[in-house]
């Protein structure tokens, strides 16, 4: 009973997504229907950061084939360990909705006091060495602890990856919480506490069950995965979806001037001024500035984006699927690139 109650809430939470109406599951169809399906028996809930994406479905079936195969999906690393990586990736980025999300599913597996030091940042509080080393790594402040297999390596990427771009995603289009925010402070733990056991993973589905969602590519996976294996192939599916979604989204001026500022970039947070995104976009053309600006903040400050930076895009040509798929484009960019950073092959020396 309770857990068909918090189910029933879950689906209503896509009700907080901010700037574009999510398809409702009574309404999805087709390509949207089907990854809402496995959706709720995979990850065990319709959960918004995927599902905000539903508007483009493409680009909806790649955040979810990205989320599956790194998180959710079996593989030779602990989902423990998983999500600690994706709760020190959020904590970075500082995307308190996911630090929240994926706190609770690490407590409810048993590390409640890594949970609560990921949150506060609070590193030291880890008490676990390889725990925390792992923690520090996924922040992009250490290394991978010492022998870990070049698979398990790919697959902790992988996740530290779709992170980057999660986390970017939820900024945008979600609040601070998962929690609605009708829930009195009072009674946040309690229903923390509720909603930490429902988020507790159970058996993990088999890997690349879900790629026939999207087409097949032709193209090699990114260069941290191992031929061959189902996350590669995810990922370079999703890469796919998105870059042919972005097509008709993303202007030549917009795309180059994001790539040169992200490769000039060194992964910190720009701090609050925003006066970096006017000098960049001043090159662009007047056309495409608002959309410039958007995917800027999008890849190096996404937590900054606001309404007036929102309605400035959709003011001109773009509607709310093509928000969608711009800054998916931009996360994923930004994603791809600090996941390139971040990999090193097992036995590599690490400054």
């Amino acid at each position: 009973m309770t857990s068909g109650v918090v189910r029933l809430a879950l689906r209503r939470a896509i009700g907080e997504v901010r700037y574009v109406g999510v398809v409702r599951p009574r309404r999805a169809s087709g390509l949207v229907a089907e990854v809402y399906r496995q959706l709720e028996r995979d990850f065990g809930m319709l959960a918004p950061p995927v599902a905000l994406h539903s508007v483009a479905p493409p680009v909806l079936a790649a955040a979810w084939l990205m989320l599956r195969e790194s998180l959710v999906a079996d593989g030779t690393v602990s989902r423990s360990d998983k999500e600690v990586v994706a709760a020190s990736v959020s904590e970075g980025n500082a995307c308190p909705y996911c630090v929240e999300v994926h706190g609770m599913a690490l407590g409810a597996l048993g590390s409640p006091g890594d949970a609560a030091a990921i949150e506060h940042g609070d590193y030291a509080g880890i008490a676990e060495e390889d725990t925390r080393a792992l923690a520090l790594w996924a922040r992009g402040d250490g290394s991978l602890p010492a022998g870990v297999p070049a698979e398990a390596a790919a697959e902790l990427t992988a996740v530290a990856v779709v992170f980057h771009y999660l986390n970017r995603m939820v900024n945008i289009f979600l609040g601070p919480s998962p929690l609605p925010p009708a829930v009195p402070d009072s009674a946040r733990p309690k229903v923390r506490a509720v909603l930490g056991h429902f988020l507790k993973p159970g058996p993990a589905p088999r890997a690349g069950a879900a790629l026939d969602l999207l087409p097949r590519s032709f193209v090699d996976g990114p260069s941290w995965a191992l031929p061959g294996t189902a996350v590669g192939e995810a990922f370079a599916r999703a890469a796919d979806a998105v870059a042919g979604a972005a097509e008709g989204s993303v202007s030549p001026g917009v795309r180059d001037v994001v790539v040169r500022e992200l490769k000039a970039w060194d992964g910190r947070p720009p701090g609050l001024s925003r006066s970096w995104v006017d000098a960049a976009v001043a090159e662009v053309a007047e056309a495409d500035r608002p959309a410039a600006r958007f995917a800027l903040l999008t890849v190096k400050a996404a937590y900054q984006i606001d309404e007036p930076t929102v309605a400035d895009v959709l003011s001109g040509q773009t509607d709310g699927r093509g928000l969608v798929e711009l800054a998916a484009w931009a996360s994923l960019t930004a994603a791809t690139e600090l996941g390139g950073r971040l990999h090193r092959p097992a036995g590599d020396e690490r400054g």
